[in-house]
């Protein structure tokens, strides 16, 4: 098992990329604190993993809120006596609308999920990280959005922000032994594209161009497949990367 005794938390786990990486983090043995607003749903996710060789512990809240994602890394180390792995998931899509079409409601909502939130967890936890001593590791889920126009403005830029941020802690917190990285799906089938709502044709028209080359969907396993990858020991020497995870659409 390549996370055996790991502490881990990981935000957005009720559905989608965040419940397949804990479905695998857990089976790989590592003890999972699973974060996002439904309870219902990280409850039965945590009862289908009752015999798996790692613990879920569930922790319903809104990670755009800097009191859940500080209560997030307290509870894993309430729990399991210490954080080894943080793994940023949570995430919105917008409207795919350009920048002079997006209204202070979208932009606010977007940025709190996509940026503030991993921006409270992480400092939270590298801190912890550096009382603990032996470093720790921190994924981030961004996407191909970050460095393509696959998406409206407030994507695009809270994922390109969110790329930089990990470059910048990476680099940062190398004496410490902490590493960060970032993985940039391309298209996954899961159920971000309903926080989408009613998309902004204009923009979505524009962005249709590019979808238009995109391969068929990769699964949300693709991705916690890519998660244990740099969460792991196999990926000692990996840090500050974005690990594109698209079937080959960035390459065209």
């Amino acid at each position: 098992m390549k996370l055996e005794g790991k502490s881990v938390v990981v935000t957005g786990a009720s559905s989608g990329m965040g419940k397949s990486i804990v479905e695998l983090f857990v089976n790989e043995g590592a003890n999972v604190v699973a974060v996002a607003r439904r309870r219902e749903r990280l409850e039965e996710l945590a009862a289908s993993l009752a015999g798996a060789p790692g613990k879920v512990v569930v922790l319903a809240g809104d990670v755009s809120l800097q009191e859940t994602n500080e209560r997030m890394i307290e509870l894993a180390v309430e729990s399991f006596g210490r954080l080894d792995i943080l793994v940023n998931n949570a995430g919105v899509m917008d409207d795919m609308g350009p920048i002079g079409d997006v209204n202070n409601e979208r932009m606010e909502q977007v940025l709190k999920i996509n940026l503030y939130g991993p921006m409270y967890a992480m400092r939270k936890a590298v801190n912890v990280f550096k009382a603990q001593g032996g470093g720790g590791n921190i994924v981030n889920i961004a996407s191909l959005g970050g460095m393509r126009t696959a998406a409206g403005a407030v994507y695009c830029a809270s994922k390109a922000a969110l790329l930089s941020l990990t470059r910048n802690t990476a680099f940062m917190y190398l004496p410490d032994g902490i590493r960060c990285n970032a993985i940039a799906p391309g298209g996954i089938a899961s159920e971000i594209a309903s926080s989408m709502g009613m998309p902004n044709m204009a923009g979505y028209t524009r962005v249709q161009k590019v979808l238009a080359a995109a391969p068929a969907p990769g699964s949300t396993e693709d991705i916690a497949k890519a998660a244990l990858f740099l969460a792991c020991g196999d990926s000692s020497y990996v840090n500050g990367v974005a690990l594109i995870v698209d079937g080959g659409w960035n390459a065209g």
